[in-house]
């Protein structure tokens, strides 16, 4: 009977076999904290900008009339808000793309092959989408939209890759999307519902993978 079936490790073996030709297996749970702490560290000085910009606003002060000083002000927020988002997403990128790549080099997987493009264009697609769709809702001064379209279309994004990398990733995309469509709701607070749903809930899914995968036995 024994000689008839293979041993349950085998099977093991075969399933991870089957799971690194199919599977980009090597997303690191530090990956996922890094970019958390740095969404956070952005969010951070977001709200720290805006504040400054109310806080003028709130003590009347004027530049060759109120209504050029406050459109002027706006645009320098606008600007210094671009710039805080570029630096956050650029940190957060290296930050995951090193601990990735570290993972990758323990487990021997490449870094560049045929299952990690397919994740790269399930993931990117969504994204380059939404982002047109945030600009365009920027450019029709629909500010109250930029928050949750970030969550909704990166949860997207997530939920359509999770079958190329590890499948627990689809629930860090059910969470951005719950996040992001409550948010529709409550515009005002969309720095907040940002910064729960990049920071922290990006630190939660990086400490459970790196429990669950990386963590020394």
């Amino acid at each position: 009977m024994d000689s008839q079936h293979p041993p349950l490790e085998t099977l093991q073996d075969i399933k991870r076999m089957m799971e690194r030709s199919s599977r980009f297996i090597s997303l690191s749970g530090w990956s996922g904290i890094c970019a958390g702490i740095c969404a956070l560290l952005g969010a951070w000085a977001a709200q720290q900008r805006i504040s400054a910009y109310l806080q003028v606003r709130r003590n009347g002060r004027t530049y060759h009339g109120e209504n050029d000083y406050v459109s002027e002000s706006a645009a320098t927020l606008y600007s210094d808000l671009i710039i805080i988002a570029g630096i956050t997403f650029i940190t957060a990128f290296i930050s995951a793309f090193v601990f990735t790549w570290l993972r990758s080099r323990r487990n021997g997987t490449p870094m560049w092959d045929r299952t990690v493009q397919r994740l790269a264009w399930n993931t990117i697609l969504p994204m380059v989408i939404g982002g047109l769709v945030i600009l365009r809702a920027i450019e029709l001064h629909y500010f109250e939209l930029v928050a949750p379209g970030c969550l909704i279309f990166y949860g997207l994004a997530l939920v359509n890759a999770s079958k190329y990398t590890l499948g627990e990733i689809r629930y860090l995309g059910y969470g951005q999307l719950i996040l992001g469509i409550i948010n529709l709701w409550s515009g005002v607070n969309g720095l907040y519902f940002w910064a729960a749903g990049f920071g922290i809930l990006h630190i939660l899914y990086g400490a459970i993978m790196w429990w669950k995968y990386e963590r020394q036995r």
